[in-house]
């Protein structure tokens, strides 16, 4: 088997790639989960940390196997069709990525226009919020090569502003402050074992990101050999800035105050005694909330369009720009359900279900990688031993059996909806299909 021609643009190198998994690794969640993680493992809010960066880039290997293998738009869906030859299967699996990625545009829009954002200005999320989403689909409608070039400087803000924290906790250290002590100190009530584990989940959420750049495959050039260095440099590198954020932060504030922080980083900055206005880190956070919203924007439009270039979605969404060449109808929907979702859902629970998406698509790209081992391609990939994906499948399950019953409840209401969409798009387009033939 060679490798297919793609009608998309291949405008991404290997240092736009490092950028935009990157920036999308680290989207918002460190600005928002030090605070969180302190209350669920107090002061040890490394160790958490460690144990998701090693479960994410278990899964990492299996997706640096197929994206190299096979890359094409579509990431899990094209795994799984390849994989269990079931188009059902497929269709759900890339069923489960795309709701993901919806939900969490949509959820990052309301963060983005919520306190973040009243900090500088009076808002009104319900219109704010499809605003911001319209401005990144003009940004992802532009292509590929602005897109990530518009990630490149979001990142560069929001790891500038993580440098910064680090470097005044370091002079604060210097001068006497904080206590080191606190790294090493457990939450009371609960065993530390148990609060390692629990903690784990929610710092597993911090590394998701990393899947979406399965989708943009057919884009990048040379991705045989530029995808797995990317891919494991940026989960690296992410997995690297948050260990040193939570130790710097268990550093200079006791467990408990962290935990009830609504803006911890600040907190952390103001404990240095280093005096900044609100402004400051509230428009570093806005700019990684939008960092993340652009890329998981991008993931999502692409994964309908191949998706529909596999007959698993209406073909309606293959149609792309004539002079762009970007997939501007499914660039347009994709950016609408966000918008529906930014005006009438809760974030807590989108996140939450976000997640669990997730780990239902990761257990899939790990099993995939196991069942086509015995399928050969031409040309030279990458390839990780079978003992990944299988310890990937373990920490996938572990993960899942701690979501809660409401999170899998919404989650089962929303995959029946999916499957209802497959048939109507199934019937839908039947007769163009049999009179094409």
């Amino acid at each position: 088997m060679t490798q297919q021609s793609s009608r998309l643009k291949k405008g991404m190198g290997g240092f736009l790639l490092f950028a935009f998994i990157l920036g999308d690794v680290l989207g918002a969640g460190v600005y928002a989960l030090t605070g969180k993680l302190a209350g669920e493992a107090g002061g040890m809010t490394w160790l958490p940390i460690l144990i998701a960066l090693g479960m994410a880039m278990l899964t990492a290997g299996s997706y640096a196997e197929l994206v190299t293998k096979y890359p094409r738009a579509g990431g899990a869906s094209v795994f799984a069709q390849r994989a269990y030859k079931n188009p059902i299967i497929a269709f759900l699996v890339g069923y489960c990525m795309l709701c993901a990625g919806i939900v969490s545009v949509g959820g990052l829009a309301i963060a983005f226009t919520g306190d973040y954002l009243s900090t500088l200005m009076p808002v009104l999320v319900p219109l704010a919020a499809p605003l911001f989403l319209f401005t990144l689909a003009l940004i992802n409608l532009r292509g590929i090569t602005e897109s990530v070039r518009s990630n490149l400087v979001m990142t560069i803000i929001e790891v500038s502003g993580l440098v910064l924290v680090l470097v005044l906790v370091a002079m604060a250290m210097n001068d006497g402050k904080g206590d080191t002590s606190r790294l090493l100190e457990a939450p009371d009530g609960v065993s530390t074992a148990a609060a390692v584990l629990s903690a784990a989940l929610l710092a597993f959420y911090s590394f998701v990101g990393f899947e979406t750049s399965a989708n943009i495959a057919e884009e990048v050039r040379d991705v045989n050999r530029v995808y797995p260095r990317a891919l494991f440099a940026a989960i690296g590198v992410a997995g690297l800035v948050y260990v040193l954020i939570a130790m710097a932060s268990s550093i200079m504030m006791e467990p408990a105050d962290l935990a009830s922080s609504s803006g911890p980083l600040l907190d952390v900055v103001h404990s240095t005694g280093a005096t900044f206005p609100s402004w400051f880190f509230a428009t570093i956070a806005l700019v990684a909330i939008a960092n993340g919203a652009l890329m998981t924007s991008i993931m999502s439009s692409r994964l309908v369009y191949g998706m529909a270039d596999q007959g698993i979605l209406p073909r309606v969404f293959t149609a792309v720009l004539p002079n762009r060449r970007t997939p501007w109808v499914a660039i347009l929907a994709t950016t609408a359900l966000s918008a529906i979702l930014s005006i009438f859902g809760e974030l807590q629970l989108l996140a939450e279900t976000v997640v669990l998406f997730l780990l239902f698509v990761f257990i899939s790209t790990n099993l995939a990688v196991l069942v086509l081992r015995k399928d050969e391609v031409e040309h030279k990939h990458f390839t990780v031993p079978a003992v990944i994906p299988v310890l990937a499948l373990v920490s996938c399950l572990i993960l899942l059996i701690q979501q809660s019953a409401q999170v899998w409840l919404l989650g089962a209401g929303l995959l029946v909806v999916g499957v209802i969409l497959y048939f109507l798009a199934k019937k839908i387009d039947a007769p163009a299909d049999s009179s094409a033939t």
